[in-house]
């Protein structure tokens, strides 16, 4: 029998039938440690689908995954095309002045174009389905943001040890 078999009902005078497993609810924990653009939408797409799916979803925010709730920097991410391999660019044309914007603005056009909301308004769309946002407490401290930096759309601050407890049982995700 499956975990989602259902049991048959007992015969009876066959004694007690034992319990079936508890169904478990499926959590996904992906973990943000990118602030540039084309990192960004990775982690608020899963966590937008899982939702979609029925899946709890939490995103926690680290290091310069801050600043795609740092009120300050949401609105300005961008692409870096240095370094970057799959640009299909030499590394040394990706920093020319202009290159960083110009990526920026060809990813943001594209996302357009298949209608996907701006990285704002995503927080804002996972925050209504029930999604959890939460900041990292250390890297906070590290960089000198406070939880008044932070967008609306954030939970609240959560230490590693922290992090781990609520994401008990999840698939966790790293981007």
């Amino acid at each position: 029998m499956t975990a989602t078999a259902q049991a048959e009902p007992a015969a009876p005078g066959s004694g007690p039938q034992p319990a079936l497993p508890a169904a478990t609810e499926r959590k996904v924990a992906i973990i943000l440690s990118k602030g540039s653009l084309d990192m960004a939408y990775p982690a608020l797409i899963l966590a937008n689908a899982a939702r979609m799916s029925g899946i709890g979803a939490m995103i926690f925010f680290t290091f310069w995954g801050l600043d795609v709730v740092t009120e300050k920097k949401v609105d300005r991410l961008h692409v870096s095309p240095v370094g970057n391999p799959s640009m299909g660019m030499p590394t040394a044309l990706g920093g020319l002045p202009g290159m960083e914007a110009l990526a920026s603005r060809m990813m943001k056009k594209e996302i357009a174009k298949l209608d996907i909301p701006g990285v704002r308004e995503f927080l804002q769309i996972l925050k209504d389905a029930g999604a959890e946002l939460y900041g990292c407490g250390l890297a906070m401290d590290m960089f000198k943001l406070t939880r008044e930096d932070l967008v609306p759309q954030i939970d609240g601050v959560l230490t590693a040890m922290d992090f781990f407890d609520k994401a008990e049982g999840a698939q966790i995700i790293f981007v």
